[in-house]
């Protein structure tokens, strides 16, 4: 592929224009914190629905996805009782995260979704580095699409401000949040 800008057109092998749905058990939602400064806290959500309308320009895409704060899964009960309450998501006043995309581009050889992302009722520009899979059939004739994404947020930005100092310094939860999409979509007839 060669250098592009978002006013031009480029050509993805396999991509077809029309509406894609994203399949829940093909697709997660993780994220990954510091913990104690030393080691890192993995998670993931459940994704209530994701959209993307692609145009015959892939560059012209729109993405809008939501996720269930309170499907958050740490491995840790107690952890996540605690990540849903107001210390933290507060899941009963914002019960789900969302993400509207704003553009994409094609630069240094990488695809980046540009979109404002939601949680706890604070809206934030953040930009997504997204790698395609591929495109194929799969056996019963669904035309499907694989793509990786991933961001760095800072989750104090977020309202996501509650934290621990350590007697040997520094703190428990980290400030920086790395998400990680991994999703599979089904092109609509």
């Amino acid at each position: 592929m060669t250098e592009s800008t978002a006013s031009a057109t480029i050509d993805i092998p396999g991509y077809k224009a029309g509406t894609w749905v994203l399949d829940p058990s093909h697709s997660e939602v993780s994220f990954s914190v510091r913990h104690m400064m030393i080691s890192k806290v993995r998670g993931t959500f459940a994704v209530k629905s994701a959209t993307i309308i692609a145009p015959e320009n892939p560059l012209e895409a729109r993405v809008e996805a939501t996720v269930d704060v309170a499907s958050i899964d740490t491995k840790d009960e107690g952890r996540d009782n605690h990540l849903r309450s107001a210390d933290f998501f507060d899941a009963e006043t914002y019960p789900t995260l969302e993400f509207v995309s704003t553009g994409v581009r094609y630069e240094g050889g990488d695809f980046l979704v540009d979109g404002d992302l939601t949680i706890r009722g604070v809206t934030k520009p953040v930009t997504f580095e997204l790698e395609f899979g591929g495109f194929g059939n799969d056996p019963w004739g669904n035309y499907k699409a694989g793509a990786t994404a991933k961001t760095v947020i800072n989750r104090e930005d977020f309202g996501l401000t509650w934290n621990a100092a350590l007697e040997t310094g520094g703190v428990l939860v980290g400030k920086d949040v790395t998400i990680t999409l991994d999703l599979q979509g089904s092109l609509q007839a």
